[in-house]
């Protein structure tokens, strides 16, 4: 499921960063790489009172600037205001009110989200200095000092509230994000699912700009269609309206319950194709791989095994994925890509019973001893699984760090061939028992 969105907007310098770091708990750096994606926005996940959500920095705006840097900041700003549930807007205590602050108060009051206004770098409190901030037009601003932690609790309070609202209202269907470089045929696809001519589909790469949604039921199902625009490298993208379209297909997946990553056959998987679904992979999506053109490819009897052998080792990462080989042109198997979307999202949400899955690890560490280190080994003391969407585990044991990379991948290997994951990523956390 879709986590809640905050976004941390304002000006710069007035503080996003310190108060991002400080509710993620940790620092991360203005550009964070995932596998092979650079983010122009900064995600994280908290939670604040039992209620998870995914906080979003942003660069700071400056709305007045012709500089192409804070056109493409300001872009990408917009995007994190359109995608979020609720909106942070700080501003800075010490320098007062700028007309920056009013130009972005006014974008925020146009967008109808909920807005909570945080003036930050207030260390000595006092009511005066926040009277002239009511002139904004934002409610009552909240004083917080984020780089001594005062005021954040209050402030994080207050938009954790926001969310019961949205959760009342929440949607029920399937959410399916089909994502792909331009032309691989996603559009094409998407149509022949739904059966009519939804979007444009023409042999013009990046004839989709946008991401679309289009919920609709079958078989007494519900489903949203998230069809996005085709996601180039970074040094294809040529102009700010196609930047910001594979923006807006990356904050497709997020908000997603199943990723359909397309790849066009006749191409064969590229190194782009295996960057998208690193980053599919490393926001913890079910997902399916759609081999589109099917019908291009001269076959033989090992024309199947030769792709899988190929998807085998561009994508070690992920070796849990599941694949199609269909073609949106005729229509073969493409009744496969719907009924694959519900197999790997039952999957995600799948629980092992605790008695069930302490048996099994026990068992496998038996078997295959961990390894020691300066004469100490690993010990498990009991195993849960609290989360599902991705399914978690929490290990107990004596000291993790002596639990090492490639054990931890067995014992994951070890629950993959006893419970069907497939499909979708598996975490498994590790806590040292007194922690608990």
């Amino acid at each position: 499921m879709a986590k809640p969105l905050i976004a941390i907007i304002g000006r710069p310098n007035v503080g996003k960063s310190t108060f991002f770091n400080r509710v993620a708990g940790r620092k991360i750096s203005i550009t964070e790489n995932r596998p092979g994606v650079t983010r122009d926005r900064i995600y994280a996940d908290a939670e604040w009172r039992g209620k998870p959500f995914t906080l979003i920095d942003t660069g700071g705006i400056e709305l007045k600037s012709t500089d192409d840097m804070w056109r493409q900041i300001a872009a990408q700003a917009s995007l994190a205001i359109d995608t979020a549930d609720v909106i942070l807007f700080f501003t800075d205590g010490r320098e007062g009110l700028t007309s920056s602050d009013y130009d972005v108060a006014e974008i925020l009051r146009r967008s109808g989200k909920p807005v909570i206004l945080a003036v930050n770098k207030i260390d000595d409190y006092s009511p005066d200095k926040l009277f002239e901030f009511y002139s904004l037009g934002l409610g009552e601003p909240f004083a917080v000092s984020s780089e001594h932690s005062r005021g954040v609790g209050d402030l994080l309070d207050k938009a954790v509230e926001q969310f019961a609202a949205e959760e009342s209202t929440e949607d029920d269907s399937l959410k399916i994000a089909f994502v792909g470089k331009p032309n691989a045929g996603k559009s094409s696809l998407v149509n022949k699912i739904l059966g009519q001519e939804r979007t444009i589909v023409t042999p013009v790469a990046g004839t989709t700009r946008d991401a679309i949604d289009t919920p609709f039921e079958r078989d007494g199902k519900k489903y949203t269609i998230i069809d996005t625009a085709g996601i180039r490298r970074k040094r294809s993208v040529e102009d700010d309206v196609e930047y910001y379209s594979v923006l807006r297909a990356f904050d497709a997946v997020r908000r997603a319950d199943v990723a359909v990553l397309v790849v066009d056959a006749e191409e064969g998987l590229t190194e782009q194709d295996v960057k998208i679904i690193g980053f599919v992979h490393e926001e913890n999506k079910p997902s399916v791989i759609v081999m589109n053109k099917w019908d291009l490819i001269e076959k033989d009897t090992h024309t199947v095994l030769k792709f899988e052998e190929k998807l085998k080792e561009d994508l070690k990462f992920m070796d849990y994925y599941k694949s199609v080989y269909i073609s949106a042109k005729t229509g073969q198997r493409v009744d496969k890509v719907l009924s694959l979307a519900e197999e790997v999202y039952a999957h995600a949400g799948y629980r092992v019973p605790t008695g069930a899955l302490n048996d099994l690890l026990m068992d496998a560490m038996r078997v295959n001893e961990p390894p020691s280190y300066l004469g100490r080994r690993m010990k498990l003391f009991y195993a849960s699984q609290p989360v599902v969407f991705p399914p978690t585990f929490v290990l107990m044991v004596n000291d993790e760090k002596l639990l090492h990379f490639s054990y931890e991948r067995y014992l994951e290997n070890v629950i993959r061939d006893a419970y069907d994951f497939s499909g979708t990523p598996v975490k498994i956390i590790v806590r040292n028992k007194k922690e608990d």
